[in-house]
């Protein structure tokens, strides 16, 4: 009983923290103590896979991002390498072109599809980092196009598809899907729901999270650090690519970051907010948000 009262004392005073010293953001480790950004940098760099869960307009974890991409760079110098759920696999020619400098910026903004609107405030400082230090970028989701397909179609849809066009998805895709792990679980049970989506949403959803998980795998090198920057939902409680990977090709020490907003913060359970991530970004909530 006075460990929990102690537990409800300590979410109102951090709330309460929060409201009066207006702080933009507070990070914590799994044991919901706030984490020192030294001393996670250290942990991160003893990982083979960082995976950094984002919300996708939300200003602090794009600063994250890029000062932890410097910082680890500091250690893992050419070691370290970046993969992005922000770019599909399709245009990683034309990705890798421009890190070489074969052409300007102007030429690769034009040439790669389905570019997210929010590149230039939110991805470029990560890419540019990348293009000055020599350091691989990899564009590691499906086709936005495939997506869609097993979205309308489920997987029976890849049938349609030729050779050259699957070696852009995930091949463990069919194999090795679970409908039992609980983000597609959850997805399932929101496609039920009226003006949903249909059944077909999460085999969509495990598509990016399986192909995000293959180039990943066949990118890694051994020594190698990948810094991989997706959707908090892509990564959240070891599931969606993390799983993946650990199915996959089992045996990667994995670490991963998760971005949440206070309210949500405040509402979680002990448990949640130890299995979240191992490191979570704690956002205020009125943040001021970028455009995508």
């Amino acid at each position: 009983m006075k460990k929990s009262i102690s537990i409800i004392l300590l979410t109102v005073l951090v709330s309460f923290a929060f409201a009066q010293d207006k702080p933009a953001y507070k990070l914590y480790n799994q044991k919901g103590e706030e984490a020192k950004y030294a001393e996670m940098v250290k942990d991160l760099a003893d990982a083979d896979m960082v995976f950094f869960g984002e919300y996708h307009t939300d200003p602090i974890a794009h600063w994250m991002q890029i000062e932890l991409t410097k910082s680890l760079h500091e250690i893992k110098g050419e070691k370290l390498f970046f993969g992005a759920e922000m770019f599909e696999n399709g245009n990683q020619l034309v990705l890798n072109e421009y890190l070489a400098g074969l052409y300007p910026e102007a030429k690769m903004l034009a040439e790669i599809t389905q570019l997210w609107g929010n590149y230039k405030t939110d991805y470029k400082p990560m890419v540019e980092f990348a293009k000055e230090n020599n350091l691989r970028f990899i564009a590691t989701n499906i086709p936005r196009r495939y997506a869609s397909l097993i979205n309308k179609k489920g997987f029976e849809g890849l049938d349609e598809l030729s050779a050259e066009a699957k070696s852009y998805i995930g091949p463990d895709l069919v194999k090795l899907y679970d409908p039992e792990v609980a983000c597609y679980k959850n997805m399932m049970k929101m496609s039920m729901m009226p003006g949903m989506t249909n059944d077909n949403f999460p085999k969509s959803q495990a598509a990016k999270d399986a192909t995000m998980a293959h180039f990943s795998i066949i990118n890694h090198n051994e020594g190698d650090l990948l810094l991989h920057f997706e959707g908090s939902y892509h990564s959240n409680y070891n599931q969606g690519i993390i799983w993946w990977v650990n199915k996959i090709k089992p045996g990667y020490n994995i670490k991963s970051i998760a971005t949440v907003y206070q309210s949500e913060w405040d509402e979680m359970t002990d448990e949640e907010k130890a299995t979240i991530a191992n490191y979570t970004i704690v956002v205020a909530d009125g943040m001021t948000q970028t455009k995508r």
